[in-house]
């Protein structure tokens, strides 16, 4: 059984555990309405740009020049698969759900015969993902250093992904991420990039108030300008979505570390309080003799002198 001392130092050490987790959990419900509103502003416009693609794209179906971000390479061959996820930790299963999502995808795929590449965007996704397909990872990005996710990051993966598939190095590529729902909830999610698939934007809603459009210049050269943007900002859209939710699990977590802490800490205690009590009623261990020459010391009445015979 511990001592006393040693449950006074584990109650001590819990309560400054305690301490830290609720910080923690401070600054990412902090953090995470910053991210929210974030996320929550970048869904119009990309939602507008899905429909405004799926409107453009349906008068170049069947076409020769329809754009190869559109129509495809015409195989599925290869596939190139975009992991994103946080660079840091302590977020529950924010990481493992996606990177196990992806796992899952990429196993799939292998089975299938295809040719599989990953493309990750987080540390924790390529530290999951290099111990199983290490040899399959061609790029990584990491922005552990960037307080806060930009335009421009997204630009620098689309970028990279772009440059991929115009040297014919995939021919199919999708992206892995969390949806954002609330804080308990963030779902990990699965978009088509490459091509971009028109039975997707339909059902996202092609719909653009049943107005009738005319392009100038046509469909086919507007496409070429706006794919390469909307891909840019659909990983954008999904960089954001990431952040909220990765705030939104970490807060969830702390929150659940201090509920924990705050329940040892009771636990401890009650022991350390029922040791305490067993200590003061306990009898006095003596040593060898001393007990006896105690009561008989005691049996003799104070000041009384032995008479003399």
């Amino acid at each position: 059984m511990a001592s006393l001392k040693d449950l006074r130092n584990r109650i001590a050490s819990v309560k400054a555990t305690q301490k830290i987790t609720k910080a923690m959990q401070m600054v990412a419900a902090a953090k995470l309405r910053r991210a929210q509103d974030a996320a929550e502003a970048a869904r119009p416009y990309a939602e507008r740009m899905d429909r405004v693609l799926a409107n453009l794209s349906t008068g170049m179906a069947g076409r020769d020049d329809a754009p190869a971000l559109l129509a495809g390479t015409g195989s599925d061959q290869v596939h190139l698969v975009i992991v994103a996820t946080a660079d840091r930790g302590l977020c529950g299963g924010f990481n493992s759900s996606i990177a196990r999502l992806a796992r899952q995808r990429i196993v799939k795929l292998i089975g299938e015969g295809k040719t599989v590449k990953i493309v990750t965007v987080g540390r924790k996704g390529r530290d999951t993902l290099k111990r199983d397909f290490g040899d399959r990872i061609v790029k990584s990005f990491e922005f552990t250093g960037i307080r806060q996710i930009g335009f421009a990051q997204a630009e620098e993966i689309a970028r990279t992904v772009l440059d991929m598939f115009e040297a014919g190095e995939f021919d199919v590529a999708t992206l892995f991420y969390s949806k954002f729902v609330n804080v308990v909830s963030q779902i990990p999610t699965t978009q088509q990039l490459v091509p971009a698939s028109v039975a997707a934007l339909d059902a996202e809603g092609a719909d653009l108030g049943g107005a009738i459009y005319e392009y100038e210049p046509d469909e086919g050269e507007i496409l070429k300008e706006l794919l390469p943007r909307n891909l840019a900002v659909q990983i954008f859209r999904a960089l954001l979505e990431n952040v909220a939710g990765e705030f939104g699990a970490k807060m969830s977590a702390m929150d659940n570390a201090t509920r924990n802490a705050g329940d040892m800490i009771k636990k401890l205690n009650i022991t350390y309080n029922r040791s305490r009590s067993r200590a003061f009623s306990s009898p006095v261990d003596w040593p060898d003799g001393s007990e006896n020459a105690a009561r008989q010391k005691s049996n003799v009445p104070h000041g009384k002198m032995k008479e003399r015979t």
